[in-house]
């Protein structure tokens, strides 16, 4: 290169190259310490979906690595856990928004209430000595059934309505929530409710 000229432009005073370097380590002990800094996620959200492999939760939304905390179980239900972490995140990790994902084909509308509980009971022998959190022996559904704790879906759109209504109702809980449908037919996310195929492929009487 002629005249000692460089092919990068300089983002810093000459003479200050220090400066440079020293916000790309604050940049990454940020990074790396950010709980103990109280640094929230870039987007101070929490995403609550289903774990099925075909969602890609951060595309869909347009998520990148440290934009928010991603929750996943089967069905993306609101459950003790989930109010567990929503709960810590929303009143000490400064998280301001909860997006809840549930999808269309989900695994949780593949079967009967009681094709469920045969099948975990025959799992287990008896549901009635299995441990529901191993770390936590006494906790249990108290009168609640199996199948209430499995929580299967009937209606995707109104199961993503109600994840959403829980966590609104949820004392613990302080943030704003909204939920979404994801196609795994079109690849796209839907209000609960707005079903555009059956609206267009249905005629008006």
């Amino acid at each position: 290169m002629a005249g000692g000229e460089h092919d990068h432009e300089h983002t810093h005073e000459p003479g200050h190259h220090h400066e440079y370097v020293d916000a790309g380590v604050e940049a990454r002990d940020d990074w790396a310490r950010r709980r103990r800094k109280g640094i929230p996620t870039d987007e101070q959200l929490l995403v609550v979906a289903c774990m099925d492999e075909r969602i890609p939760v951060e595309e869909a939304l347009g998520l990148e690595l440290g934009d928010a905390q991603i929750y996943r179980n089967a069905g993306g239900k609101v459950t003790d856990d989930v109010i567990r972490s929503a709960a810590l995140t929303t009143q000490f990790f400064d998280t301001e928004e909860i997006i809840v994902v549930n999808h269309t084909d989900c695994g949780m509308m593949s079967a009967s209430d009681d094709a469920v509980v045969d099948g975990l009971e025959a799992a287990a022998d008896s549901l009635d000595d299995v441990d529901l959190d191993p770390a936590l022996p006494d906790l249990s559904i108290g009168g609640a059934s199996v199948a209430d704790w499995v929580r299967m879906t009937d209606d995707i759109d109104e199961a993503c309505a109600a994840q959403v209504r829980l966590l609104e109702a949820h004392p613990l809980v302080d943030a704003t929530v909204h939920g979404y449908v994801y196609e795994v037919e079109s690849g796209h996310l839907r209000r609960p409710g707005d079903r555009i195929a059956e609206e267009i492929s249905t005629r008006r009487e």
